[in-house]
């Protein structure tokens, strides 16, 4: 099915046998029920695009909570703000190192009312044990593990206030065991495979897309996003499901555009925007398009100089990062540059800039043009900024 979605979901049940949770999950296709996950960023992002903007988690999840895998990147990305917190379990997968950044990490999302879980424990050691506390499900991969193993793991993690979740619980043997040594949750093909919920998606245009970021960007009325938003009825369809997925809490359903860019806010709107551009390209992650790349790490590096030039304007470094970030739309598009602006309502200074003129941000896109021209050296006038220019390549390559 071309522009096909597909999401996993498995039923999570209590002692009495009664749906709690789902667990959601990344899935190729309809076909074969199992994922091949060659990156798992990006598949978790493809999750939450298809059950909380795509279907809506009122359709996903209904009232029960939905568990989601995180990785160490995801962790640490305020993607997850788009998240309802009161309904998301964020799973941290067995192959996040828990550093007591990590730790810190999890302190302000459980902060702001999210419940986590650690994912596969097999044995506990100091850097888990560490995390426990924080923890409101410890998950252990059952399959495999003898009775005396789940004996000690579980004497241990009772010392700890969290609820313990056998996982793939697959025979009515292992069943009977995990209620006798006291598993508080249940979850399994001994219940239920996870079902595949798919269909076809709506491709919002990229152009639609950078159009609403500039408009974001630019500071531009809420009527003229509005109107934006008007002309995709695909990106609006999905606004209305995400603000309701977010705002799940609240007994009013958001059902006006209006509203739900009030609701949402520009932070939250730009970072959502954000994200379907990112699923849009997970068929070729951004480190294997050098043409994306090179735009992620020229408005990078230029917010950096922006920064280190004005340290306390943050306007100017946002300006500056996006200066960078549209510098090769006309090579991206095929298009001629004054086209591609024409929509996006940028400042002037911006315009000027990405137009060739001579202003503060046009000499830092001249300096980003030069270190890409040239081997950077102690020779280069001005001198390169090594620093800014590895930290910008960072950032890239944890983007793809």
């Amino acid at each position: 099915m071309q522009n096909a979605y597909h999401l996993g979901r498995q039923p999570i049940l209590n002692r009495q046998q009664e749906l709690v949770a789902y667990e959601l999950l990344f899935r190729n296709s309809s076909q074969r029920n199992e994922a091949i996950v060659p990156d798992d960023f990006l598949a978790t992002l493809d999750v939450i695009q298809h059950a909380f903007s795509t279907l809506g988690a009122s359709s996903v999840l209904g009232d029960k909570l939905g568990f989601i895998n995180v990785n160490a990147d995801l962790l640490m990305s305020d993607v997850l703000e788009l998240l309802p917190p009161k309904q998301v379990v964020l799973e941290i997968l067995e192959t996040v190192e828990i550093t007591p950044a990590i730790i810190e990490r999890c302190l302000a999302l459980k902060k702001k009312g999210f419940k986590l879980a650690l994912d596969d424990i097999i044995h506990l050691g100091d850097a888990q044990r560490a995390i426990l506390p924080h923890l409101c499900f410890a998950k252990l991969e059952v399959m495999g593990m003898s009775s005396a193993q789940m004996r000690r793991l579980m004497s241990e993690l009772r010392a700890y206030p969290l609820q313990i979740l056998a996982e793939k619980v697959d025979s009515p043997e292992q069943h009977q065991l995990c209620m006798k040594l006291g598993f508080d949750l249940f979850q399994g093909y001994y219940f239920a495979k996870p079902t595949i919920l798919s269909g076809s998606k709506p491709q919002p245009s990229q152009m639609a897309l950078l159009r609403l970021l500039g408009l974001i960007n630019s500071n531009a009325d809420n009527s003229e996003i509005e109107t934006a938003f008007k002309h995709s009825p695909d990106l609006t369809i999905n606004l209305l499901k995400l603000v309701n997925s977010v705002g799940a809490s609240s007994p009013k359903k958001i059902d006006s555009l209006s509203a739900a860019i009030t609701v949402l806010g520009r932070r939250q709107l730009g970072r959502w925007i954000h994200l379907l551009v990112y699923v849009q390209q997970s068929g070729k992650a951004i480190n294997n398009n050098p043409l994306v790349q090179t735009a992620a790490i020229r408005g990078k590096f230029m917010e950096l100089l922006a920064l280190k030039q004005k340290p306390n304007n943050q306007s100017f470094a946002d300006q500056a990062f996006m200066v960078g970030m549209f510098s090769l739309i006309d090579v991206f598009f095929n298009a001629p540059l004054q086209d591609l602006l024409e929509p996006l309502n940028l400042s002037d200074d911006v315009k000027d800039a990405l137009m060739g003129k001579s202003n503060l941000l046009g000499n830092l896109l001249a300096q980003a043009l030069l270190t890409e021209d040239n081997t950077p050296d102690a020779n280069t006038n001005p001198p390169c900024d090594f620093e800014a220019l590895l930290n910008a390549m960072s950032w890239a390559n944890e983007l793809g």
